[in-house]
């Protein structure tokens, strides 16, 4: 009987404690996103939000979920880790596009600043994990850089109680609007994710991915308003609670609230639209020869030498795959993430690196023949032309090596902005245009400048900066995300033409047809025209009979052996008959950003894709 009544006592009295210990369980965080470091209020709006946290006792950490900063540059990032510095409670940050997409380090001053471009911790019971978000140095989609998703498996892997709540934050939406959500999700989805929280879109909204609840929270900006503003995150009884924050003056009512329950997810009994590889079976003349994946990002093209396949990839490494098997024959390894596409000539390697550095190496052993230093990061690719390597950084020079020695023949350092582009060498000059609006041509010989043109725009990211530039008959041709395309005098950089179409959209992907009768140009509407080179006007002569969905990838477009071959933001590699316009052939490798195809032979070509992944795909037509 005495026993009894003590059981009794015991559940009543842990009934009558539950509550208290949920309560027990209760905090709160400031979710802060897209501040935008130089813009316009940028940086008052992120201080007068930081004095607001401080002046809360009640929020514990501080979460920041990417576009820190409007054109990822060195002296933005330092301002935004000066005034976050100011915080007097734990913050957490990641990168967005904006600071991914215009970096002049190439994504490297990010990490050094903040120490990493991913985050995890736990508080009260939850895991809180946090991966950056590109694309890096490249237009198009959203994407995590390959070695996050490697962190995050990592750390989903390893934790020490796989049923602990896992909270996942990324600066874009778990959707179409970033390439490779699904492989996001599918991990998160292996433990016991609740909730997901994002930027990007600049507004308070509510999402549900795949069942998986979803918050995405407004600027810290202001925009029209007078000041601008966060979000105040509780959680308290598995319930998070958002409620806007307007600094300094009040919090608005919750606007929503997400129950956090364990979801259970079973993959091998639900299924969910992923991106579909069909066009593979529709096109199965197509041999994938080999694969090869890396555990990092392929941010760049790839070059050829005898049986060798040369690569690069955002560890710093420079390495070649045997042309025949994709067996990695040799490796160097660099200091910085690389971004530059590697030119080949005479026995020689030379490729650029964010650690400051132009690399020449031995074409069949990858062994350093030397290497040449700068002030900045060196994200363009180089152009060998002779026995010289043309290529520019992010130091405001542009330099000329001799190939053999890497010893500077010239240097120009009158750029303004960075360099991401391939340069092109055609009459004694040689052309480039930089993230700083100017477009610029400099004599070969002693790297003086001819000319320069500027697109009259004050905004950087319209910049001709990241087209390779085309050139015949006198003529030079770009493109840029202005949507303007441009012809230009070689000589004398006078515009002969410069057209905007308001249907015909077209952006930094482009290439010239091997006769020079036409520019290829591809549109963001997923179509691609040849415009004439002989016309005094934005003269449309040739259109193929391709249609990809929204396309944003400013990936070259190469014609090799009458075959025109067009890179896509989704990991798909087109081949176009240069004659009727035909699709001769289709095939897509991953989801993800495409760089420039390498044709490799009759009906061979390499192909390469922001997430690591390198292919030799070849074409059979009697199939």
């Amino acid at each position: 009987m005495i026993m009894r009544i003590t059981y009794t006592l015991l559940w009543l009295l842990v009934a009558l404690l539950a509550p208290f210990a949920s309560i027990a369980q209760t905090f709160s965080f400031a979710f802060v996103t897209d501040t935008h470091i130089g813009g316009n209020t940028a940086a008052e709006d992120l201080q007068r939000t930081v004095q607001d946290i401080n002046a809360n006792d009640s929020l514990r950490f501080v979460v920041i979920t990417g576009d820190i900063t409007e054109f990822g540059s060195d002296a933005e990032l330092a301002q935004a880790k000066q005034i976050l510095d100011g915080l007097n409670k734990p913050w957490h940050v990641i990168a967005g596009n904006h600071d991914a997409n215009w970096s002049e380090s190439g994504s490297n001053t990010f990490r050094k600043v903040f120490g990493a471009e991913t985050f995890a911790f736990t508080y009260n019971g939850y895991l809180f994990a946090g991966t950056s978000s590109g694309p890096n140095m490249r237009m198009g989609p959203g994407q995590v850089p390959r070695e996050n998703m490697v962190w995050l498996d990592s750390v989903l892997t390893n934790m020490e109680d796989p049923q602990m709540p896992v909270i996942y934050l990324n600066h874009y939406p778990q959707d179409s609007a970033q390439n490779n959500w699904y492989e996001a999700i599918d991990l998160v989805k292996q433990r016991n994710v609740q909730l997901i929280m994002c930027g990007h879109g600049h507004a308070n909204h509510k999402y549900d991915f795949e069942g998986i609840p979803g918050i995405m929270s407004r600027s810290n900006l202001r925009a029209k308003d007078s000041l601008g503003g966060y979000n105040i995150v509780t959680i308290a009884h598995d319930t998070a609670s958002f409620a806007v924050r307007r600094p300094q003056v009040q919090t608005l009512p919750v606007w929503a609230k997400v129950a956090l329950v364990n979801h259970h997810f079973d993959r091998d009994k639900t299924t969910y639209a992923r991106p579909s590889f069909a066009v593979n079976k529709k096109y199965d003349q197509v041999e994938v020869v080999w694969t090869y994946q890396d555990d990092s990002d392929v941010g760049a093209g790839t070059a050829t030498y005898k049986n060798l396949v040369i690569a690069t990839n955002t560890k710093g490494e420079v390495y070649a795959l045997n042309r025949k098997t994709g067996r990695r024959e040799w490796l160097f390894k660099t200091g910085g993430k690389i971004y530059s596409t590697p030119a080949v000539a005479n026995g020689y390697v030379v490729v650029g690196s964010s650690d400051n550095s132009i690399y020449g190496l031995k074409a069949s052993s990858g062994k350093l023949a030397w290497k040449t230093t700068t002030q900045k990061p060196v994200l363009g690719s180089p152009v060998i032309h002779g026995k010289v390597a043309y290529i520019g950084g992010s130091d405001g020079h542009f330099r000329a090596l001799d190939l053999k020695s890497g010893k500077v023949k010239w240097d120009f350092d009158q750029v303004k902005g960075f360099v991401v582009t391939r340069p092109l060498i055609y009459q004694d000059k040689v052309y480039f245009g930089s993230w700083g609006d100017d477009f610029y041509a400099l004599d070969t010989q002693t790297g003086k400048l001819a000319w320069k043109w500027n697109n009259g725009s004050a905004n950087r990211m319209f910049s001709p900066a990241a087209c390779y530039p085309v050139a015949v008959d006198g003529h030079v041709f770009i493109v840029a995300p202005d949507r303007y395309m441009t012809s230009l005098d070689a000589a004398t950089g006078q515009v002969i033409w410069r057209k905007k179409m308001d249907d015909i959209r077209v952006r930094e992907s482009m290439g010239l047809s091997a006769d020079g009768a036409l520019v290829y140009v591809k549109t963001m509407d997923g179509e691609l025209y040849g415009v004439s080179t002989a016309a005094d006007t934005m003269q449309l002569d040739w259109k193929a009979k391709l249609q990809l969905p929204y396309e944003l990838a400013p990936s070259a477009i190469v014609e090799s052996r009458g075959v025109v071959y067009v890179p896509s933001h989704s990991g798909m590699a087109s081949a176009v008959d240069r004659e009727s316009g035909e699709v001769l052939w289709q095939h897509k490798i991953s989801n993800s950003l495409m760089n420039p195809v390498m044709p490799s032979g009759k009906n061979e070509v390499v192909v390469s894709t922001m997430d690591g992944r390198i292919a030799c795909l070849r074409y059979h037509p009697e199939k």
